[in-house]
């Protein structure tokens, strides 16, 4: 099997045997196909299985922090819902994709993905591009994009943890691989815990329970053509609290959620070296019922999204190539007050580029037709050029679209007349050495960033209005009412002072703002930095420190409520008892920090966790 063919598979999150250290620098996010991080002028952090192994643990966010200019908001403990924020975008205007398949839920009010449903458990990589992207990606890619992959690898591997609130996990993943036949593996998850009160004034505590299953197949009819299958079901329940009369302020309450989701993609792959083409078909169905304490249903609501999409790679002639890609994605919703609608949108790409020696850059263009919308053109080019021997000078510019969600468009709620909401961005950084260190012990890397976004939609009061935009929306509705502005920097330093000793820090400064109202935006704290290192005294033993400190910002949109900053400490450490079994273990928040991210919504305090893995 050629090596192109290999680095297509693996990178396009679709089943891979092996995920080597070193491949970590492979994103596809940059261009939709294989490209080393080195070679784009975008700013992606790419965080391999090794380092998503130290950190410990099933709460992804404890892991998208070690990529700067990453932003988390919870309403509550593991498994509540979670926004990611991207240079202080909104959390649904990110890109999701997981195992190749775009995860949005077409039934969120704003067309989201909830990362409170991902766990960290059976990841074995995850790609976040900073920016706009909308000329590979299409809709949503504002903020920028997330790709996540689940482990594919031959062998068996397992792990398993308990600790504070009663919380307990188990993952089991494994894998049967031949270079001349392919590839056949299954991953499972579960997970546990008794929780905190989602609601800060709350005394019931609010538990989390998840399992997830996840199966990759491929088959090599040659070195240069092959088949693919991989699918995705999870299922949790998540106690949530509300607003109970007659206060109807956030309280304990017995509600329930449940979550069902299935994904799932089939294609083929042809490499020839010189040309890579990926065809495949994707679902994604998002499946919710809120439950009251007597088991009578409060609300439920149907996502679903089918694609066909192909991405592809030609290299013509020596450092010249040509990225291209076209789909075609219909959307439909359903909740339990309304029948619903769907909505189609297709759009094509092509984006030419050079990678030569010292300098690479891309500069490509992209058209979309939307059902409901019309036509729209996204243009996207960056480049990056070594200045100097491991000194790299990097700058792009993006342009991203998302189209109103089906809720905001059709819902009791809706405003047909919603416009898309466009995005311009602009990074400008330089950049010494490369993340994993493999050939020098210092990676450093400092980026100014400014994004504009025009048409952003906001949900409009009508309490007490009956005119205009609210006649015969008593409830409210929405519209195209904002301007936004985000800039700033991002800082990231990694060194390796010693062979058994790294340090790692990064920092951005966000200024987000309403560009109508000049109010800051909510939930977009100006400073956000994480310090981390780990270091192995003996053989066998490797200890580890993780510092968040967030600055105080605003929940709301008018600046009325304020959040404090603060600052979290887990300490964690690890023995390797033999080659193939580790015991780990982990206290997070270690002064047990009382802070927010939502207003109103708890967090979790300190909390011991110890567990154990195996691999085969």
């Amino acid at each position: 099997m050629s090596k192109y063919l290999f680095l297509g598979v693996s990178f396009l999150a679709i089943a891979t045997p092996a995920i080597a250290q070193d491949e970590a620098a492979i994103t596809v996010t940059a261009t939709g196909t294989r490209i080393e991080v080195e070679d784009t002028g975008q700013a992606v952090t790419v965080i391999g299985t090794d380092e998503i192994e130290a950190v410990q643990g099933a709460d992804l966010t404890r892991i998208l922090e070690r990529a700067p200019g990453v932003v988390t908001t919870r309403n509550g403990g593991v498994g509540s819902f979670t926004g990611v924020r991207l240079r202080g975008s909104e959390a649904e205007q990110v890109l999701t994709v997981i195992d190749g398949v775009r995860v949005a839920d077409p039934a969120a009010p704003s067309g989201g993905f909830d990362f409170g449903t991902l766990l960290a458990l059976d990841l074995a990589k995850l790609e976040i591009l900073r920016g706009s992207n909308s000329t590979i990606w299409g809709s949503d890619a504002i903020g920028g994009v997330v790709v996540a992959s689940t482990r594919a690898q031959s062998g068996l591997r397992a792990n398993a943890e308990y600790g504070a609130r009663d919380t307990a996990s188990a993952a089991v993943s494994g894998g049967l691989a031949d270079a001349d036949t392919g590839y056949l593996g299954l991953s499972g998850t579960w997970f546990s815990s008794d929780g905190v009160s989602a609601a800060e004034a709350g005394t019931e505590e609010d538990g989390f329970e998840q399992w997830a299953l996840n199966g990759h197949a491929r088959y090599y009819f040659s070195d240069r053509f092959e088949v693919f299958a991989r699918s995705r079901y999870a299922e949790g329940e998540l106690e949530i609290d509300g607003f109970p009369a007659p206060s109807f302020t956030l309280a304990d309450t017995d509600e329930v959620q449940e979550t069902r989701q299935l994904t799932g993609s089939t294609g083929a792959v042809y490499d020839t070296g010189a040309l890579f083409v990926s065809a495949a078909y994707s679902f994604a169905d998002t499946e919710r019922d809120n439950l009251d304490g007597s088991g009578a249903e409060t609300f439920t609501s149907q996502g679903r999204s089918d694609r066909l999409d192909v991405r592809g790679e030609w290299r013509p002639i020596g450092p010249l190539l040509v990225h291209f890609g076209a789909e075609n994605e219909w959307t439909r919703y359903a909740t339990q007050f309304d029948v619903g609608d769907d909505t189609r949108i297709s759009g094509a790409y092509v984006q030419g580029g050079i990678e030569y020696n010292a300098i690479s850059g891309h500069i490509g263009v992209r058209v979309d037709d939307h059902a409901d919308f019309g036509t729209a053109f996204s243009f996207g080019a960056d480049a990056s050029y070594e200045v100097a021997p491991g000194w790299r000078l990097r700058a792009s510019i993006g342009e991203g679209f998302k189209a109103p969600s089906l809720f905001q468009l059709h819902s009791d709620f809706g405003n047909i007349a919603l416009e898309p909401e466009e995005s311009t961005s602009f990074d400008l950084g330089l950049a010494y050495g490369e993340r994993t260190m493999d050939r020098r012990p210092v990676y450093a890397a400092v980026t100014a960033f400014q994004r504009d976004t025009n048409n952003q939609i906001a949900f409009v009061s009508c309490f007490g209005q009956s005119d205009g935009i609210c006649e015969d929306r008593p409830f409210g509705t929405y519209d195209n009412v904002t301007r936004t502005r985000a800039r700033g920097v991002e800082a990231e330093l990694w060194a390796r002072p010693a062979t058994d000793l790294t340090l790692g820090a990064l920092y951005a400064y966000t200024d987000a703002e309403n560009r109508d109202t000049g109010l800051t935006l909510a939930r977009r704290p100006r400073h956000a930095a994480t310090v981390t290192g780990e270091w192995r005294p003996v053989d066998r033993v490797t200890l580890g420190a993780d510092l968040r400190i967030v600055s105080g910002n605003f929940d709301d949109a008018f600046n009325a409520v304020r959040l404090d900053g603060y600052e979290t400490l887990t300490l964690r450490g690890s023995f390797d008892v033999t080659e193939r079994v580790q015991v780990f273990g982990r206290i997070e928040n270690l002064w047990d920090e009382d802070y927010q991210t939502a207003a109103g919504y708890a967090t979790a305090g300190r909390g011991a966790h110890i567990g154990a893995r195996l691999a085969l």
